[in-house]
C-alpha cells in the first residue's frame, strides 16, 4: 500500500511510513474497527429511513407471487452471487420454526451451465439462457449488483420482463443502470461508495424481505407444520 491514495492513508495510517510501536498499532486497528462499524450502521440507518416503504412493497409483490405458486430465481456475481445463494437458502430452508419452504433457485449454482454459456455465447447471457428454459410467467427474479451496472443482470432482467416475471434488484451507489431500467419493478439501492457497506446492508434487506414475505403469507398458507 502506498501513500498515493489519501483515502487508504486515512483508513490505515499505521501501514504507512515508519513502523509504529505495538500499542499505537493496536489502538489504530481498534479505531479502524470502530469507524467501520459506525459507518456500516449509518449506511443501514440512512437506507431504511428512505426505503422502508419500498421494501414493504417488494415484499407484498413477492408474497403475491408465492400465493400464485410462483418460483423465485436469484442471481448475482462474485460476492453478490453469495447473497443470491443465501436468499435461495433462506426461502428453501427457513430456520424459523413453523415457516414452510418456498420455492427458490440460485442460478449461479450450476457451474457447468455457467461455463458453457459463457464460453459459447458470452457471460452476458449466462442467466438469460437459464431463465428461458426454467422461468414461467408469474415467477420472480431477484438480482444483486453493488454497482447496478452488471451487464448479465441487466440482460436477465430484460428477459424476465419479456417472460412476465416480477423483478426485484438490490444495488448500490446511485442504483446504476438497474435503477433506471424499465425491466425492474422494485430497485432497492444502498447509497454508499463502499462495496462492503452495500453488501452488509443487502444482507439485512433480504433477511427482512424474507421475514415480511412469511408474515404476509401467514394467514393464507395454512399450517406450516403440514407436509
Amino acid at each position: 500500500m502506498t501513500t498515493a491514495d489519501p483515502h487508504l492513508h486515512a483508513l490505515y495510517p499505521f501501514l504507512h511510513g515508519a513502523s509504529a510501536d505495538p500499542a499505537a498499532l493496536d489502538e489504530a486497528l481498534l479505531e479502524s474497527v470502530r469507524q467501520k462499524a459506525a459507518e456500516s450502521g449509518h449506511v443501514r440507518e440512512v437506507f431504511f429511513a428512505a426505503n422502508a416503504g419500498r421494501l414493504v412493497d417488494a415484499a407484498r409483490a413477492l408474497a403475491d407471487m408465492y400465493r400464485r405458486d410462483g418460483h423465485l430465481f436469484c442471481i448475482g456475481n462474485g460476492g453478490s452471487a453469495c447473497d443470491a445463494a443465501h436468499v435461495a437458502v433462506e426461502f428453501l430452508h427457513p430456520v424459523t420454526a413453523g415457516r414452510p419452504a418456498l420455492r427458490a433457485t440460485h442460478l449461479g449454482a450450476d457451474s457447468a451451465m455457467l461455463s458453457a454459456v459463457a464460453n459459447d455465447v458470452g457471460y452476458t447471457h449466462v442467466f438469460v439462457r437459464q431463465l428461458l428454459a426454467l422461468a414461467r410467467p408469474g415467477d420472480a427474479l431477484i438480482g444483486f449488483s453493488t454497482s447496478g451496472n452488471s451487464q448479465n443482470l441487466l440482460a436477465a432482467f430484460t428477459q424476465a420482463r419479456s417472460i412476465g416475471m416480477l423483478t426485484i434488484a438490490l444495488s448500490g451507489g446511485d442504483g446504476g443502470a438497474l435503477a433506471k431500467s424499465n425491466a425492474v419493478d422494485h430497485c432497492l439501492s444502498v447509497e454508499s461508495s463502499s462495496i462492503h457497506r452495500v453488501q452488509e446492508t443487502h444482507v439485512l434487506v433480504y433477511h427482512i424481505l424474507w421475514d415480511l414475505v412469511h408474515t404476509l403469507l401467514a394467514d393464507t398458507r395454512g399450517s406450516a407444520a403440514e407436509p
